[in-house]
C-alpha cells in the first residue's frame, strides 16, 4: 500500500466480476438501518450530492477511523459495476484541469451538464498520512444519487469494527498486523476513453472501450 511506484491517479478498489466496493460514513440511525437493510432509510436524502470513496484508507482518513462526530458507522457498499462504470463515462472532474480539458469555459459546461464529479485526493498510508499518489472520490447528485441508492446497491456491510481493530493495532505500533486486515484492493480495470473522461493516469494494458 505504501510502495511510491504508483500511477498518479487510478481507481484501486475491491471488486469482483460483478462488483466493486465504495465507502461511506453516517451517524447511527442511517448507518445501522443501511447495514441491516441493505438500503437506505427513507430519511437518506436523495436530493443532495454523495461521495463515495473505492480506498478503504481514504475513508479511514475522512472519518477519523470511524471516530468522527456524524461518522460512527462505517459502510462498505458492494455496487454494481454497470452503474459505476456508466457514472464514470458520465463525470467531470470537480476542479478544472488543463491536461483534461482544453480550457474553462468547456469545463464549467460539462460540470453544468453532468450529475457526477470525480475528485483525486491523496492516497492514506496506515497513519493517514498523504502518499504521493491519488485516489478517486466520486460524487453524485440528481438522478446519479438516485440510482445509487436504489438500483447499484448489492450490498451493505457495516466494517466500523474492522476500522477500529486496524486502528488499535497501528497505534500499538503492530503495523504489520494492521496491513494484513486491509480490504484486498487492486487496480480497477477502465478503458482508455473512461480513464480520459476522469484524468485517470493511463495504463499500458488499457482494455478496450464497450462496444
Amino acid at each position: 500500500m505504501e510502495n511510491t511506484e504508483m500511477p498518479y491517479r487510478r481507481i484501486r478498489a475491491a471488486h469482483t466480476d460483478d462488483t466493486v466496493t465504495v465507502y461511506q460514513a453516517y451517524r447511527p440511525e442511517i448507518g445501522d438501518h443501511a447495514a441491516l437493510h441493505g438500503r437506505f432509510p427513507a430519511s437518506w436524502s436523495r436530493s443532495r450530492m454523495t461521495w463515495i470513496k473505492p480506498s478503504f484508507l481514504w475513508m479511514m482518513y475522512r472519518s477519523g477511523w470511524g471516530r468522527k462526530e456524524g461518522q460512527e458507522r462505517v459502510l462498505a457498499l458492494d455496487i454494481g459495476r454497470e452503474g459505476f462504470e456508466s457514472a464514470l463515462r458520465q463525470a467531470c472532474l470537480s476542479h478544472f484541469d488543463r491536461s483534461v480539458h482544453p480550457d474553462r469555459e468547456t469545463w464549467a459546461e460539462q460540470v453544468r451538464a453532468t450529475q457526477v464529479r470525480v475528485q483525486w485526493d491523496p492516497e492514506r498510508d496506515l497513519s493517514l498520512r498523504p502518499l504521493p499518489y491519488r485516489s478517486l472520490q466520486l460524487g453524485l447528485t440528481g438522478r446519479a444519487t438516485r440510482d445509487y441508492a436504489d438500483h447499484w446497491i448489492v450490498r451493505v456491510r457495516d466494517v466500523t469494527g474492522l476500522a477500529h481493530q486496524v486502528h488499535d493495532l497501528v497505534r500499538s505500533g503492530d503495523r504489520e498486523a494492521a496491513a494484513a486486515l486491509l480490504p484486498p484492493e487492486r487496480p480497477y480495470p477502465l478503458d482508455a476513453a473512461t480513464a480520459a473522461v476522469i484524468g485517470a493516469t493511463p495504463e499500458l494494458s488499457a482494455r478496450p472501450a464497450p462496444r
